[in-house]
């Protein structure tokens, strides 16, 4: 007999789940509890390659309040039923607002949209997870706030605590979010509220100004995890410079990604260039800007290098497109900006674009915004360059070496040309590590394409792997496979502390590859 339902939980009846969803009514509201296929289905967009039936939610339910959270625990603990949470759901390339696991309930934190706190003159906020960049931008700019904020992109429709949980980066000198965190608010399974650092003490004034508080930092264990809710986070806010100045270096050759590596490494460890340098290739930034494929080639495939080069010509760019920042008083900005042209100048390639230069024009005009903290939607572009709604992040970590990012581009290029599809990435240059991000982009209404990517993605983790590399963040439909990339060791502890915190398994079950 068909169910009702458009998936039920593992292991749990109809009869059964009809009892969770009228006490999950009682305890939230009806307008709050959501099982029609109609309001489920901004909760079954999924852009990975596999079949959408995977990671259909049973139910959906959304919170307003901590204690909604609590209740929702409550009965997730009460009839065994799983719960994947999510803040604004924006997760693109990741999995987006899908569970894990078919059969799922899926919170939606959205509606707990407040931003608690802004401090000026100590430069921190305290925030719901509901809260997007775009609100807190907003914000800042209505109270003329001297602050500023860092993002991944695209970045107005996401939020600093779904970015944070999961370790994402941005492109100022607060671009480690992680780093930058102070104090969370958590959700336990048992329906506990802990506060980590200095959030436990009654009283206390320095929750968001000191990460550590007393006895062992838990912060950490539940970033890209299931160990808990947050519902609150404390992060640190940049203040806003006196000088701002963009600049983009322009390479004409694929070859040059050693150099320029070996080039920027220096000047970003030594703080010359504050922020995370961005090394964009080409068919990233033309994608951007609105260039499709269809525009220059039918024919399915990898895109012919000579097609690359016609398009670098036509919107003029660079195989290699740098994107750096300057920050500071007027006499910082010009001393640094004096080593800075001296060693592009020393390196003999490399043309220096300046916003004076480039005005406008995309793609510097989004870049210098991602720089500056003001949001944008610009990179959603990148899906319109095949078309279709394929989509998976792949993202291994390096050192940063010129040698290292050489080998992973060639090695990259090579598996994707390989199954029919296109390098489009960048590195993004940290101060010591090089996140190398992948947009394995593919038609998924072709299931053939669909076929092949899936392939794709598979051979990139098994290939990377066996050079040493592993990725920081992966898709949902992947995560137990990156997750045995750690060791055995990593996952039995992972696992203990999950039976600790969560006997019954309820949180996010498969986060990460975490289960009891």
């Amino acid at each position: 007999m068909k169910s009702k339902y458009q998936a039920l939980p593992k292991g749990v009846s109809e009869n059964r789940f009809d009892a969770a969803i009228k006490k999950f009514q009682a305890a939230l509201g009806a307008d709050q509890v959501l099982t029609s296929a109609e309001h489920l289905r901004p909760y079954t967009k999924v852009m990975m390659a596999v079949p959408d039936a995977r990671h259909q939610p049973s139910a959906v339910v959304t919170a307003t309040s901590v204690e909604q959270v609590q209740a929702v625990v409550k009965i997730c603990n009460e009839y065994k039923i799983p719960v994947w949470t999510i803040s604004t759901g924006r997760n693109f390339g990741y999995g987006s607002a899908a569970p894990v696991e078919r059969g799922q309930i899926v919170l939606d934190l959205k509606k707990m949209n407040k931003i608690l706190h802004i401090d000026p003159e100590l430069c921190t906020a305290l925030v719901e997870p509901g809260v997007t960049y775009q609100m807190l931008y907003d914000y800042i700019e209505e109270h003329k706030l001297p602050l500023m904020l860092s993002f991944s992109a695209p970045s107005a429709i996401a939020g600093p605590v779904g970015n944070t949980m999961d370790r994402g980066v941005g492109y100022t000198p607060y671009g480690e979010h992680f780093l930058m965190q102070c104090g969370m608010e958590l959700v336990l399974a048992n329906g506990d509220v802990l506060r980590t650092g200095m959030g436990g003490v009654k009283g206390d004034k320095a929750w968001q100004v000191f990460k550590w508080g007393y006895g062992p930092t838990l912060d950490g264990m539940f970033t890209q995890s299931n160990y808990g809710i947050c519902t609150k986070m404390g992060f640190w806010l940049m203040p806003k410079p006196p000088v701002f100045k963009p600049f983009e270096i322009k390479f004409d050759n694929e070859a040059d990604i050693n150099e320029i590596v070996e080039m920027l490494r220096p000047l970003r460890i030594a703080n010359i260039i504050p922020n995370a340098v961005v090394i964009a290739g080409t068919l990233w930034e033309a994608a951007t800007c609105g260039v499709r494929r269809s525009d220059y080639i039918t024919e399915p495939g990898a895109t012919p290098d000579s097609v690359l080069a016609q398009i670098r010509k036509d919107k003029h760019l660079g195989a290699w497109n740098v994107y750096c920042a300057l920050y500071g008083s007027p006499e910082q900005v010009e001393v640094n900006w004096k080593i800075v042209t001296e060693t592009i100048k020393r390196a003999g390639k490399g043309r220096i674009v300046t916003q004076e230069e480039a005005g406008d024009t995309q793609p510097f005009k989004y870049r210098a915004q991602l720089m500056s903290g003001v949001p944008n939607l610009q990179e959603f572009g990148l899906y319109n360059w095949r078309g279709g709604g394929g989509s998976m992040w792949f993202a291994p970590v390096s050192q940063a070496r010129g040698s290292e990012c050489d080998k992973q581009y060639a090695l990259a290029k090579k598996i994707l040309n390989k199954h029919g599809l296109d390098y489009v990435g960048e590195f993004i240059v940290g101060w010591r590590d090089m996140h190398h991000v992948i947009d394995v982009l593919y038609d998924r209404s072709s299931e053939e394409e669909t076929k092949r990517a899936n392939a794709c993605f598979n051979e990139l983790l098994d290939e990377f792997e066996k050079e040493g590399y592993a990725v920081y963040r992966v898709n949902t439909a992947f995560q137990e496979r990156v997750a045995n990339s750690y060791g055995p060791v990593k996952r039995s502890v992972e696992r203990k502390i999950k039976r600790a915190l969560d006997p019954n398994g309820i949180l996010s079950p498969g986060k990460s590859g975490i289960n009891i």
